[in-house]
């Protein structure tokens, strides 16, 4: 089978793509920077240059492709500019479903996340929950937008899988769960939030669950790809014994509303790191982004693997990159 991937120079995009290579697939990889592909090009990737802001730079290597993942997003929080979140994730979500029924690609299946139903307060949600209200973060709000596109092709007749993962972690990421693990490896990570809770897969599940959703999963259907549900305070613990760094402080949501109010003053006067500003210390105050994985389980056979399993991997490969161990 011949598969188109947007997204392959990413944590996720990548992994996928490699997975499919070792499945014997043929590859189509789309790159804004094909030297940032060139690991996957000596695995016998086809590396194609191209945007998801271009819809016209994708169609000649989406053509003819039996498949086609759409993986590419874009995830910042706290940044002041917050532009390529309509760019990337909304009009460059719509770019490649077009491109993808013009030329009646078979099957597609789009990375979401769990994101777009904001903070559960505790809940629990299936994939037929559906939020209503003002999301957290401009991540959020254009995931959801991108969401809704996805849902309108769906109607369309595109025959379209949505995936949505949750919090992604493992080695060689470079995004927040990379940070948060840098931060309190180096201790300097000063405290952590009471009562946020996330979905905790490893990376490669991911990219497995994106292949069985392209093999079991059926069209006009969404699937959670949620790992275990942990809060960041459990994960903290059990880092410490996997690394024996003391787990840092713990402060109650509060404490982070008030000040995220207080940063959204002074951000308007000079900037701030993103960890400190308003939009960062929203996220971080006590919400809930978590999903029941039963369906995917069921129905595409997904089985993601303990936290304990996959973070003392990530913690071991994070700890050699400090010159923590040998």
């Amino acid at each position: 089978m011949r598969y188109f991937v947007t997204g392959a120079t990413g944590f996720v995009g990548g992994r996928v793509a490699q997975q499919l290579l070792d499945a014997g697939h043929e590859v189509v990889v789309l790159a804004r920077d094909p030297a940032k592909a060139a690991q996957l090009a000596s695995a016998g990737a086809k590396v194609a240059p191209g945007d998801v802001t271009d819809k016209e730079s994708m169609r000649a290597p989406m053509a003819g492709c039996d498949g086609m993942f759409h993986v590419a997003g874009w995830y910042k929080i706290g940044v002041r500019d917050k532009s390529p979140g309509v760019a990337v994730n909304i009009e460059g979500t719509r770019n490649v479903l077009e491109l993808a029924k013009e030329l009646h690609i078979p099957k597609v299946v789009y990375t979401s996340t769990l994101a777009v139903n904001s903070d559960t307060y505790g809940q629990l949600v299936d994939e037929g929950y559906r939020f209503s209200g003002q999301h957290l973060s401009e991540y959020d709000r254009t995931k959801a937008a991108a969401h809704d596109v996805a849902l309108e092709f769906i109607q369309g007749s595109l025959p379209l899988v949505i995936v949505q993962p949750g919090m992604i972690y493992g080695p060689g990421d470079l995004g927040p769960s990379h940070d948060l693990f840098v931060q309190f490896l180096t201790r300097k990570l000063p405290m952590v939030p009471q009562q946020t809770a996330l979905c905790w897969a490893h990376v490669d599940d991911v990219a497995r669950g994106h292949i069985l959703a392209m093999e079991r999963g059926r069209v006009d259907n969404n699937y959670f790809l949620a790992g275990p549900v942990h809060t960041i305070v459990e994960v903290m613990r059990l880092s410490e014994k996997i690394s024996g760094v003391p787990a840092p402080a713990t402060v109650p949501p509060g404490l982070l509303k008030a000040m995220s109010g207080m940063m959204s003053l002074v951000e308007r006067l000079t900037p701030l790191p993103e960890m400190y500003s308003s939009e960062y210390l929203r996220v971080s105050a006590g919400p809930t982004y978590i999903g029941d994985n039963a369906k995917a389980r069921r129905e595409l056979g997904w089985s993601p693997r303990p936290l304990a399993e996959g973070l003392e991997e990530t913690l071991r490969e994070e700890m050699k990159a400090l010159g923590m161990v040998k």
